[in-house]
């Protein structure tokens, strides 16, 4: 499950805990749950601050539990509202965010990476894919609205409609991403990026993104109605 960890002034959010390397950190209800609580602390410190989440072994995150949702079909709606919430909170989150992909970042975990105010991607390994057109997977409309808004149009265009994997050298260059690093530097270029900018936390950071964003995030935070299974496997 998440943790943190903090590095002065930078709050560290692993996606999983030391061991669970192989796990793909796919957005299960209570892993969103706990990731919600760790933001609900992190926001509770006062003075400079600025958060960098990250996660070990092969994989940031491949996005939806696709598992859980063809389990759990009658609780789809809510589950994601849950999602889409959690990307509106990090895309306003009053603090410099910084995404440390430190692998393969798929689907929701691509949508969750492009709502941080900067991504440093390993540049050797690990892709940034939107897969859901070659599975017939639709996005919600939120999730459409947020990629709009924080990639170049073109790029974001072709990112969904072809399902293009990118790996971190193309993704810097179409726009995707802001920073590749050796696999070595992610986690620590990340977290100097985020230190750079703990100033900046505050009321007044909160109100710019949420001003900056703010049709992605009431298309983020408009309950979603009669999605079906297949349609919200946001790409997995």
């Amino acid at each position: 499950m998440p943790y943190v960890e903090r590095v002065g002034d930078v709050f560290v959010l692993y996606f999983g805990a030391e061991g669970e390397g192989g796990g793909e950190n796919t957005l299960h209800p209570d892993w969103i749950e706990r990731v919600e609580e760790l933001l609900d602390e992190i926001e509770a410190h006062e003075g400079p601050a600025a958060l960098v989440t990250t996660a070990v072994g092969k994989y940031y995150s491949t996005g939806l539990d696709t598992a859980w949702v063809l389990a759990n079909t009658d609780r789809l709606n809510s589950y994601i509202d849950s999602v889409q919430a959690l990307f509106a909170r990090i895309l306003t989150f009053p603090m410099p965010t910084v995404a440390a992909l430190n692998g393969h970042t798929f689907g929701g975990g691509a949508i969750l990476a492009a709502a941080h105010d900067h991504q440093v991607m390993r540049e050797d390994r690990g892709y940034f894919c939107l897969p859901g057109i070659t599975v017939g997977a639709s996005y919600a409309p939120g999730s459409i609205a947020l990629l709009a808004a924080r990639l170049p149009t073109r790029v974001a265009h072709t990112a969904l409609v072809t399902g293009r994997r990118y790996g971190g050298i193309e993704a810097r260059e179409r726009g995707l991403i802001d920073e590749v690093a050796p696999a070595q530097d992610v986690l620590p270029n990340a977290v100097e990026h985020a230190r750079s900018l703990v100033a900046t936390r505050g009321r007044t950071l909160g109100e710019i993104k949420s001003s900056l964003y703010a049709e992605a995030v009431a298309a983020l935070t408009n309950p979603v109605v009669d999605i079906n299974a297949q349609e919200a496997l946001n790409g997995r």
